[in-house]
């Protein structure tokens, strides 16, 4: 059953410069996909976290 993630990237003052949702199977495909989407949109090294429906932070990055 997919569930519904949430990934976010913060400028450092705090504005967003993403706020996405994405579905996925487990946390581990999750995890994937959000550092996908990170890479794609080149935002992989700004400061940045996915979370699980259930509120587990997967990925984050200051």
């Amino acid at each position: 059953m997919s569930k519904v993630y949430k990934l976010t990237v913060f400028e450092p003052t705090g504005e967003k410069l993403l706020d996405e949702s994405f579905t996925a199977e487990s946390d581990q495909q999750a995890k994937e996909i959000g550092q996908k989407i990170l890479n794609e949109k080149n935002y992989q090294d700004q400061t940045h976290r996915c979370t699980s429906p259930a509120g587990a932070l997967l990925l984050f990055h200051r």
